[in-house]
């Protein structure tokens, strides 16, 4: 079946479901397949579930006069969401980069929703298969929508502008995350990059940190560009710490307006920043900034700041690399806190470099004081003997689980912890130990 036609029964049917658990009652269902499994397999139960159709492609479901078939199911739902994309004539914003892209999306949304019907990718739908659903739920009455888009490797953002489309780019930064997919940081230069070659291609803008040098260079001969940052930019301002949580001083030509946040550390300035400039460009109110900004809670294990009996909690446990890495914890051991522990996740995807920046991580962590730090992770175990003496209090574990059982037996009093980890090493489990 083409697109326009699928597209047809979309208008009748605009629930799009990829997860039999999570259909509702006359959706599309998407049977896609990956390494280990056959979605096809699931069209029948998906359809006795309460959906519509089931797109699928096994041409032996065809007798099947709900289930649709095509010739590839991803491509399918790709193509049907590039076509959804084509009946808006409204601002498209992508945003990827290595550190802060689900922040600044949430942040952006905040403030463009004071003034617009506001659609932005739900948690962190970033992939081959989110993008195409966030684009697929964006409704008729949309005035705004912002795509993130996530990436480990080269040609992958270059793949999502061409479903998305976007008239204005942001790339948050480019550190050392996925870096065995990317292959240096170079690669994650190039790969992120793609975003700013689509808009150059195709006449897009961007909101650029002119903090960053590098990407005022990858930025070259793109014409429309409007810039955020500490200093040399159309919008100017000073990050200030209250205790744990960010404010921001955000300057103009005549006054200064303080813009308070519930975000844990200076290092989600230009997170703020770039929301402060998308929102100034779309004729968002100062006024209407700040209210924005002071109501948005991080949650989902992004920076969280939680008190659990006697201690208090930092824990940004949803990604990790060792540029967030080290930006947390230098920011946890300068702020005024006391009894301060660190319980540390290893960092996933940094292939051949994988030693290497561990070794530089327990580096850092070994140049300040602490009340306990405990490291999670086969990463850190060549690093082992750099910490592990009488004078540190170090204390490693294989899995977090096995962290976790060792806080129930012993758990801290009256401390404050930063919880941090790549997803994969799951530290948000070390928190919950804490409620025990």
């Amino acid at each position: 079946m083409e697109t326009a036609q699928i597209y047809k029964l979309y208008e009748q049917h605009p629930d799009v479901q990829t997860d039999t658990r999570k259909l509702t009652a006359g959706c599309l269902f998407f049977a896609l397949s990956g390494a280990n499994f056959d979605g096809n397999k699931f069209a029948e139960e998906a359809l006795e579930k309460g959906a519509a159709y089931a797109v699928v492609d096994d041409a032996q479901l065809g007798g099947n006069d709900k289930c649709i078939v095509v010739d590839n199911v991803l491509v399918a739902l790709q193509q049907l969401a590039n076509y959804h994309r084509r009946q808006f004539d409204i601002p498209f914003i992508a945003i990827t980069g290595s550190n802060g892209k689900t922040t600044t999306k949430e942040l952006v949304a905040a403030v463009l929703a004071r003034k617009y019907m506001t659609y932005a990718t739900a948690g962190n739908l970033n992939n081959h298969i989110g993008v195409p659903l966030t684009l697929l739920r964006i409704k008729k009455d949309a005035q705004m929508a912002i795509i993130e888009m996530g990436a480990n490797h080269q040609k992958e953002i270059a793949g999502y502008c061409e479903i998305a489309m976007p008239d204005y780019g942001i790339i948050t930064n480019c550190g050392k995350a996925h870096i065995e997919g990317f292959g240096g940081i170079e690669g994650v230069r190039k790969g992120k990059g793609e975003l700013y070659d689509y808009l150059r291609a195709h006449g897009g803008k961007i909101f650029r940190n002119a903090d960053l040098d590098y990407l005022a260079e990858m930025a070259h001969d793109i014409k429309e560009q409007v810039t955020y940052g500490s200093a040399n930019a159309e919008y100017i301002g000073k990050p200030i710490m209250q205790g744990v949580f960010l404010q921001v001083a955000m300057m103009t030509a005549h006054s200064e307006t303080l813009l308070d946040t519930h975000l844990v550390g200076a290092y989600n300035f230009p997170n703020v920043m770039v929301a402060v400039a998308v929102g100034r460009y779309f004729g968002i109110s100062i006024d209407e900034i700040k209210t924005a900004l002071a109501g948005y809670n991080p949650d989902n294990s992004r920076s969280q700041w939680l008190q659990i009996g006697s201690n208090k909690i930092i824990l940004d446990a949803y990604n990790a690399n060792p540029m967030s890495m080290r930006a947390a914890i230098i920011n946890f051991a300068e702020a005024e806190l006391t009894n301060k522990c660190l319980w540390i996740g290893g960092m996933k995807e940094m292939g051949s470099e994988e030693q290497y920046e561990h070794r530089e991580l327990v580096s850092l962590i070994a140049q300040y004081e602490w009340r306990e730090v405990i490291l999670v992770g086969h990463e850190f175990k060549h690093n082992l003997p750099l910490v592990l003496n009488e004078d540190l209090w170090y204390k490693w574990f294989e899995t977090s689980a096995e962290a976790a059982a060792y806080i129930k037996q012993y758990p801290p009093e009256d401390c404050s912890i930063l919880i941090k980890g790549s997803r994969g090493s799951k530290m948000e489990v070390m928190a919950e130990a804490l409620r025990g």
